[in-house]
């Protein structure tokens, strides 16, 4: 009986334990991508060089 006693309170914490733990994940939002834009020939014959932007 002392057996299961402990068991059945060894299970009741963990369960405790676990129940917490599903209540503490925090997911961070997404953030916006940065993507290289590599350079190119634009209007006019004009050179744009290569510049950072987010998605």
């Amino acid at each position: 009986m002392r057996r299961f006693m402990s068991v059945c309170l060894l299970a009741a914490a963990l369960l405790g334990v676990g129940t917490m733990l599903t209540g503490c994940v925090m997911v961070a939002p997404p953030r916006p991508a940065r993507v290289w834009v590599p350079g190119y020939w634009g209007y006019g014959h004009a050179w744009v060089g290569g510049y950072w932007r987010y998605r």
